[in-house]
């Protein structure tokens, strides 16, 4: 375990440089997958050695545990041939050779130990290098929102300067003034500009045309009934009376006129 401590260290160290050192983080994170890939590689490194010690304290403890199993074996053997002093120097080898393997037994069960530990911890360093991979994104997506509310915040601290405001406030005011003096300028056109005494007595005889022409269409229709033809007539006597009435008057204002410029 104490390579992955001084694994941790190491990763740990590099992320505070890359962090204190970096101005884009994008370029941030990407170097820090890279560090930790690397990191990853070098601890798969040292796993195998160890998976390798592990194999070969095994294979010694077996070749042992076999060595001393065969001076047993001669011992019996030498027991067998009634050489009982044979048979104690085998009892002590195969004694010996047997503390040996029992040694051998607990280094070997200590290395597999540690190996399944540093195989537990690899996978732990591997799942968060891939959980750092798929984080990456998310941070990424994080930094743009971050700068994108950064760059809108900022617009609208500068939009909120009242003179931008009362520029556009001015500005309509100005356009109503201008509307309002266009529309004031269309309206005494129409009100002085040609005969307006001969512009009213169109609009009258406009309208009365309208009005026969709708009286006519309503008798067509069968919607009124036809007007007598004496109070057409009585209608016409009287308009000619008036039409020669107001003659009448602009003559005599006329000649009363006339009368007036001969005098001065």
């Amino acid at each position: 375990m104490g390579f992955f401590s001084r694994l941790a260290t190491v990763i740990k160290s590099n992320l505070n440089d890359l962090i204190s050192s970096a101005e884009d983080p994008e370029k941030m994170l990407d170097q820090i997958l890279v560090e930790m890939r690397e990191q990853l590689i070098e601890a798969k490194k040292q796993l195998a050695v160890a998976i390798a010690d592990e194999k070969k304290l095994e294979r010694q403890h077996k070749s042992t545990a076999d060595e001393a199993q065969s001076w047993e074996k001669k011992a019996m053997l030498a027991v067998r041939a009634g050489d009982d002093n044979l048979a104690k120097e085998a009892l002590r080898r195969q004694k010996e050779i047997a503390g040996l393997a029992e040694q051998s037994k607990e280094q070997w069960q200590r290395q597999a130990h540690s190996v399944a530990q540093l195989k537990d911890a690899l996978r732990a360093l591997n799942n968060k290098i891939e959980e750092a991979g798929r984080k990456k994104g998310v941070l990424i997506a994080r930094k743009r929102r971050a700068e994108a509310m950064k760059s809108i915040q900022n617009t609208m601290s500068g939009l909120n300067d009242q003179s931008a405001f009362e520029a556009f406030d001015r500005m309509e005011q100005k356009i109503t003034q201008a509307e309002a003096e266009a529309d004031a300028a269309t309206e005494m056109n129409q009100e002085f500009q040609g005969d307006m005494l001969k512009q009213k007595f169109e609009a009258l005889e406009g309208d009365a045309g309208a009005d026969e022409a709708l009286a006519e269409l309503k008798r067509k229709m069968g919607l009124s009934a036809p007007e007598p033809t004496a109070a057409v007539a009585t209608r016409v006597e009287a308009a000619d009376e008036a039409e020669t009435g107001e003659m009448a008057e602009l003559e005599a204002a006329l000649e009363d006129l006339k009368v007036r410029e001969g005098k001065l």
